[in-house]
């Protein structure tokens, strides 16, 4: 068993995302962190010693059950949960294929349900705890090209809200953090699995689409490390924010959820689908 250290489970560690400065903070702050991904060697490089590397499969509910079953054992309780697994996508709606859909709606959404069923009992025969879902600005107002990752952020932001009211009388903290743009590994990640299909309708975006993969990356994107320094001294306070958002065009999207949705839409397909489209045929010329 371990001390009266807090011991929080973090999903979504693999090095270079958020996951991992998040345990990186923890860990500084005293806590007893089980950083867990798909594959351990995806952890590695972690300079404290209270953090501990678990394999967990977000979208199995035997692994899940499995790490959770591993760190009650160990440390006879969960105190933090940070639900930071994801997988983002680029692309027009009607090009992305079916198999990633659901394998994006599964990671994103249906694994947060599993941690949510495997972690909460526990916390709730204690009295205490705190999760906290990892959603994004995009999860507020979709932008062309990210339809699919800004439809399962909004699934998990309504889950979140129902699960903040539904842990009250178990005496369980829920937070909702929505990021802005925050330096990860994220573009480099959804690289590789971008292709235009041959037939795509959307052809002429291509650069457009080009553009929306790096555009959360770019200009005055928010360092990992002051992200999290923020989200984890918000997260250990006695009474945890219900909702939190931060790093960069996070301010410009409180703004816009007061302005009429036609005209926020019309302005994204203007500054995110023709804007770039239009640049790179001039510069072509």
């Amino acid at each position: 068993m371990s001390s009266n250290k807090t011991v929080v489970l973090v999903t979504g560690s693999s090095k270079g995302g958020i996951g991992f400065s998040l345990c990186e903070e923890f860990a500084s702050r005293g806590c007893t962190v089980y950083a867990t991904a798909r594959r351990l060697e995806a952890m590695e490089g972690f300079s404290q010693p209270n953090i501990h590397t678990l394999s967990l499969d977000v979208t199995s509910d035997e692994s899940v059950q499995k790490a959770v079953e591993t760190i009650i054992e160990r440390e006879g309780r969960i105190d933090v949960l940070i639900n930071n697994a994801g997988l983002g996508n680029t692309g027009a709606i009607i090009d992305v294929p079916m198999d990633e859909i659901v394998r994006m709606f599964d990671t994103n959404v249906y694994a947060v349900i599993r941690m949510a069923k495997a972690v909460i009992p526990h916390m709730a025969a204690r009295k205490s705890g705190t999760i906290v879902n990892v959603g994004s600005i995009a999860g507020e107002i979709p932008v062309p090209w990210g339809g699919i990752y800004g439809a399962t952020k909004a699934a998990l932001h309504s889950l979140t809200e129902t699960l903040y009211m539904e842990c009250k009388p178990l005496d369980i903290n829920v937070v909702l953090l929505a990021p802005g743009g925050v330096k990860s590994n994220i573009a480099n990640n959804q690289a590789p699995r971008f292709k235009l299909p041959e037939n795509s309708l959307y052809s002429a975006y291509i650069d457009s689409m080009l553009a929306k993969l790096t555009m959360s990356q770019r200009g005055n994107s928010m360092p990992a490390e002051q992200f999290s320094q923020q989200v984890v001294s918000a997260v250990l306070k006695p009474q945890p924010p219900r909702y939190m958002t931060l790093a960069s065009m996070s301010g410009m999207y409180k703004v816009l959820k007061w302005l009429p949705r036609t005209w926020v839409l019309n302005m994204f397909w203007r500054r995110l689908g023709e804007g770039p489209r239009l640049a790179a045929l001039k510069n072509r010329k």
